[in-house]
């Protein structure tokens, strides 16, 4: 497995939503894939966690008590701007939630296919997200190819 996929399957992700079957649904799918997952059922125990711990990604529901993902999308820019949001909601096109009117990276309808929608979108934003720390886009490990220079 090559550093940068390694680095990808090892990502840290939170995961937040109040639905309980949501938050293990999709914790399972993304930890078999190899994913580190840590959950919150709120917005105030999310952004807890955020300032606690270091994450490579942040998946959140819309609709939650006290705290909305809009809100919580919201505060974790004014933290971490740098870290790749994906909004999930079953109201988006009701709603008109887009990348745009929410500072999500991804907005995800909750759907039948919503899995592989995810999957796809923690993908791409986490590979967006390591050849920004490359800018090269060469392999991770430049020393290796000098020491014999």
């Amino acid at each position: 497995m090559s550093g940068r996929t390694q680095t990808l399957v090892h990502a840290k992700i939170l995961l937040v939503d109040d639905n309980a079957n949501g938050v293990a649904a999709r914790k399972s799918v993304l930890q078999e894939l190899g994913y580190r997952i840590t959950t919150a059922s709120c917005g105030a125990t999310a952004l807890e966690q955020f300032c606690a711990h270091r994450f490579d990604l942040v998946i959140t529901d819309y609709k939650m008590p006290r705290m909305d993902g809009l809100e919580l999308i919201s505060r974790l820019r004014k933290q971490a701007p740098e870290v790749p949001i994906i909004l999930i909601s079953g109201f988006t096109d009701t709603l008109g939630l887009n990348e745009e009117s929410t500072g999500a990276d991804a907005v995800l309808q909750k759907s039948n296919n919503e899995v592989s929608h995810l999957l796809r979108a923690v993908n791409r934003l986490l590979r967006k997200k390591l050849l920004k720390k490359s800018p090269s886009g060469e392999s991770a490990s430049p020393r290796a190819k000098s020491k014999g220079a």
